[in-house]
Formats: C-alpha cells, structure tokens, sequence
C-alpha cells in the first residue's frame, strides 16, 4: 500500500474518531437518549434500539447530503409542534395507567409499532437539531463518509446506553411508577418543544 494511500485512510479513520468523540459527547443526556431510556422501560428494547439507530441512519444521511439547509425544508416552529403533540400524547397515555394494570395481560406494541414509534419521535425531535448541524458541519471539512461512520456509530452507543438504562429501571422500580416516570418525562420534552413554537 502507498504511503499515500496509508495517509488517506489514516485520516479518514482519525476523521471518524473525531465525529465519534464530539458527536458521542454531545448527545448524552439529551433528548433523543430520553426517549430511548422511557421507550425501552415500557416496550421491548430492541425494536426501541432498531428504531433509534435507524432514525439517526436517516438524519445523518440527510445531513452529510444536504448539509446546513436540510433543516430549512421545514419550518423550526411546525416541527417544533408535531414534536410537542407526540411527547405530549405518549406522555398522557403513559400517565393514564394505573396499578391494577400491572396485574392485567400486557397490552403490548407490536416490534414494528414500536420500531416506527421510535424512529417517528427521534426523526422529528432531532431533525435540525445540535447534533443534525454538527454532523452537517463536519461533513463540509472531513471526509463526508467518515463523518456519517462516526456520527451514526455514537448516536447507535448513546441510544443503546439509553436502552440499556431503561431496562435497569424495570428492574428496580414497579411497572406503574415507571409508567409514571415515562409519562413526566415525556411531557417535560413536550414543553420543552413548544418553546420553540413560541
């Protein structure tokens, strides 16, 4: 191999591993992780997990593609509102069970339900977001595919991190309080959406 070509390939690795870093850094605590740890507390965890990874797939693909503008499509506020509406419906309905549910048969999502529930909430709540911009920034002065490898392989980690967290709830907490706790968490990210409507 040239030297050339081992100097190309040892930036595009030391490109990757810087997206990682950032991009890894940047998404831990935010929402996107939330709605993985409260999806995976009350649903299977792998179509939670599936569901994420795609989205971001997705999301960074647009943003290497079409950079900065992608986020102009559609205007903040209305994606804002969609946001708000479904943290707030998934956050009413998860409020909205009671104890005696936990004796009830599970009425459970189907894998796909919850793949597509998943991917819906994440897609929308992280589209033009911090990290979307970044991923998009990066793109326009390191290697495009290196950032998307980097990029989507943190947001894979910190979505299965919050799966992971999720799934450790269950097992310390009773299933109605989680539901609860999921319910809260949801309607703080809706408020939190709609301070971008306003």
């Amino acid at each position: 191999m040239s030297d050339l070509a081992l100097s190309g390939f040892a930036g595009w690795i030391w490109a990757t591993i810087t997206t990682f870093g950032v991009i890894f850094l940047a998404e831990l605590g935010d929402k996107s992780q939330l709605v993985c740890m409260t999806l995976a507390a009350r649903h299977r965890r792998w179509p939670v997990l599936i569901g994420a990874v795609a989205a971001f797939v997705v999301l960074n693909s647009l943003a290497v593609v079409f950079g900065v503008g992608l986020a102009q499509w559609i205007p903040e506020r209305v994606l804002a509102g969609v946001v708000a509406i479904l943290f707030a419906l998934f956050g009413v309905l998860a409020l909205r069970t009671e104890e005696a549910d936990e004796d009830a048969p599970e009425r459970s999502w189907s894998h796909h339900g919850i793949v597509v529930a998943t991917f819906s909430m994440i897609f929308l709540a992280e589209m033009g977001d911090k990290t979307q911009m970044a991923v998009a920034g990066l793109a326009v002065t390191l290697p495009p595919v290196a950032v998307w490898a980097g990029a989507t392989l943190a947001l894979a980690l910190t979505s299965a991190l919050g799966v992971w967290i999720g799934c450790r709830l269950l097992q310390v907490m009773p299933l109605h309080r989680l539901h609860q706790l999921s319910g809260v968490v949801f309607l703080v990210l809706a408020g939190l959406a709609l301070t971008r409507v306003f």
